[in-house]
């Protein structure tokens, strides 16, 4: 997406993520909202308009959760797009800056979860991922497993085949974002493991294990977005910015010739990367740290791949030599990613944009990514939809 001035990130807010039930959506709303507020220094009536993300919840939920911060009767959309949910408000955030429709706006983003995996609120009707399945049945069939898992395990079996990718390369992923997680105080999961105890747990669906599964979670993200001009009136004088922001949906591709990788979203990640970096000015190489989807560790693993860290077939050797941790050449999930950290469905996106612009402001501690200047965040929903964001802070 081409956007014709600048989009400015001023605050940002996140609740600690946890197991579901432990709140209902309207207090995480206002706690990852007013925290989003008071670091950017604005109220809610400076706020135009709103744009809220969650997948399971009735039909006005956004306005719900924003009423927590205010009546101020201004536009509230309500955004579902699966586990892209968040990226995606955040992207209508941009368009609305960088469009010149607004100065000031709010993307927020929360999840009220059942327990357990997930599954389908409605049998009565054409599901959106049939598409999706029928790829699956033709290529492995249907295991009773979570279908998610079956849909990832299906990619990682495939990468393994095709590139001699071991399970010990995915469960290294794993035990990666745990020792990452460690230091993040929002995390739902902080205990460190060894690859032992990943390969160890409990099989969900070959090769992938329960810790290589990211858990269901509650939990709320917040940005407050705005123009150049308007940080200027702050006093903010060097502001994070988003370079580039592309949303891509499914192509034939996606579908045929058949493939649980392309099923699974490589291409349209690939083409919403490819567009950020034309788009920005900035490769992959120039980046410091990522958030990216890694809702299984098959699918850390791909999409480094189609973000262009490594070539394809290439990221089991990008595992081994330890070059998305610190002391590598990117920090990939600081803040655990979703496998730690936990995945409220209309929150990670937000929440990616959360861990990405403390980061880029030098407040993450112990887990601090040492002269963080540039960061790529990589959020998917199957369904489909892939953003890709690039920021930057000078």
């Amino acid at each position: 997406m081409k956007l014709d001035r600048k989009v400015c990130v001023i605050g940002v807010g996140m609740t600690k993520f946890h197991k579901p039930g432990v709140m209902d959506y309207p207090p995480l709303a206002k706690e990852a909202g007013e925290h989003a507020l008071a670091e950017a220094g604005v109220s809610y009536a400076q706020v135009e308009q709103a744009f809220v993300g969650y997948v399971y919840g009735d039909s006005t939920c956004g306005q719900r959760a924003v009423y927590q911060l205010g009546l101020s009767g201004i536009p509230v959309y309500n955004v579902n797009n699966n586990c892209s949910t968040g990226s995606t408000a955040l992207m209508l955030a941009c368009q609305a800056i960088g469009g010149g429709v607004s100065e000031c706006v709010l993307a927020l983003g929360f999840e009220k979860m059942d327990k357990g995996s997930l599954g389908t609120k409605y049998g009565d009707r054409t599901s959106p991922l049939d598409k999706h399945m029928l790829v699956m049945m033709d290529l492995q069939g249907f295991a009773p497993s979570p279908f998610a898992a079956q849909m990832f395990g299906g990619a990682g079996r495939e990468h393994m085949k095709k590139y001699g990718t071991t399970v010990e390369q995915l469960a290294k992923i794993a035990v990666k974002n745990r020792k990452h997680a460690v230091h993040n105080e929002r995390a739902q999961f902080r205990q460190e493991s060894s690859v032992e105890e990943i390969l160890g747990s409990q099989v969900i669906f070959e090769p992938l294990t329960k810790f290589q599964c990211c858990p269901t979670t509650d939990g709320a993200a917040a940005a407050v977005l705005c123009s150049e001009d308007f940080a200027k009136k702050l006093g903010i004088s060097n502001p994070i910015t988003i370079e580039a922001i592309s949303l891509r949906t499914d192509t034939d591709s996606t579908f045929e010739p058949k493939s649980m990788i392309k099923m699974v979203g490589f291409d349209m990640a690939r083409a919403a990367a490819q567009e950020v970096y034309e788009k920005s000015g900035i490769g992959p190489g120039d980046v410091n740290v990522i958030e990216l989807h890694d809702c299984f560790t098959s699918n850390e693993l791909i999409t480094y791949e189609a973000l262009g860290l490594c070539g394809e077939g290439e990221a089991g050797k990008l595992v081994d030599e330890n070059r998305t941790t610190y002391g590598g050449k990117w920090v990939v999930n600081p803040s655990g990613g979703l496998l730690s950290k936990g995945h409220p469905l209309g929150a990670t996106g937000l929440a990616q944009c959360f861990e990405l612009c403390q980061q880029l402001r030098g407040r993450c501690g112990p887990r601090q990514v040492e002269g963080a200047r540039i960061a790529l965040q990589h959020n998917l929903g199957l369904g489909g939809a892939a953003v890709v964001t690039m920021y930057r802070r000078n």
